[in-house]
């Protein structure tokens, strides 16, 4: 049974994606923070945040994040009894410019939350930097433990021409052999990538359909790889986004930021959600755990 299409706010005349507008707060005197995954709903989520300074990217190894609830508002105290931490890995991304620290936490209510976490600082004090967000009762997009929506995504076979089904120069065509649909019915794991390559230039967006394809390399003899650009059209757009159509795609599957990756079981179950950029060994212990699991 496929999950009901999924309520995305995407506006009725299909164009440009825009960046919404954030939906988060930082507080911090000295480092900034972009948050990665800001669709969030209660349980256990990917959290995902790129934190920099004066300097450029902050690249620890690792951090710790604490997360807290605020159940009567930010200007009281946070639950005593709500508190959970993680640590949270540094990945850089693939032209070593930009990184991301990733991990999973866990929000057991909705409502008004925090992250924070101390940086070292070169002096040999600490910065706090705070980030505040709403979780809601579910996510916007299709999540972990929904079907996967059995979308008739394009193909090489359904337009005969590559160039229209990817804004990217980076042209796999084992990403474009078959629809999701179809990729559904043939009792395999699944990754799907969407994403537009050649407008991915925020912080927290990355070369994931490269990685993609260098993933299929390996595992495409047990796992099945689609690529989704963000637009139906890219062989139009040539660089000019006011001449882009969004994918309808994007709305059945409840998608507001410009890079998400998805991974499915084969009985059409989504067991991993990325939403922006998902660094390749993430992918790989996603894909591992899909397999081992059936």
């Amino acid at each position: 049974m496929q999950t009901p299409v999924q309520e995305s706010g995407l506006p009725n005349q299909l164009s440009v994606f825009a960046d919404p507008k954030p939906n988060w707060t930082v507080i911090s005197d000295e480092i900034d923070l972009e948050l990665a995954t800001p669709d969030l709903g209660i349980g256990t989520q990917r959290f995902g945040i790129v934190l920099s300074d004066d300097l450029g990217v902050i690249k620890l190894p690792v951090i710790k994040l604490t997360a807290n609830h605020y159940p009567y508002g930010y200007d009281t105290e946070p639950s005593a009894e709500i508190e959970t931490s993680a640590l949270a890995r540094f990945f850089l991304f693939g032209l070593g410019t930009r990184g991301i620290y990733s991990t999973n936490l866990e929000f057991d209510r909705s409502g008004l939350w925090s992250v924070s976490t101390d940086i070292p600082r070169p002096d040999g004090s600490t910065a706090r930097v705070e980030v505040r967000f709403i979780v809601a009762e579910k996510a916007r997009s299709i999540t972990v433990g929904q079907s996967a929506p059995a979308s008739e995504s394009r193909t090489i076979a359904s337009t005969g021409d590559i160039a229209k089904l990817t804004t990217g120069s980076h042209r796999d065509p084992d990403l474009y052999q078959q629809s999701i649909a179809k990729a559904l019915e043939r009792d395999r794991p699944l990754l799907i990538v969407f994403a537009s390559p050649a407008f991915c230039t925020n912080a927290v967006c990355g070369p994931q359909v490269e990685i993609a394809s260098e993933l299929q390399d390996v595992y495409g003899d047990q796992i099945d790889f689609v690529h989704v650009d963000l637009y139906e059209n890219p062989h139009e757009i040539q660089g000019d986004l006011s001449k882009a159509q969004l994918t309808p795609i994007l709305n059945e599957w409840g998608l507001l930021s410009k890079e998400w990756t998805f991974i499915v079981d084969s009985d059409g179950t989504v067991t991993h959600r990325f939403e922006n950029f998902a660094p390749k060994p993430e992918l790989i212990d996603a894909i591992v755990q899909t397999m081992a699991n059936g």
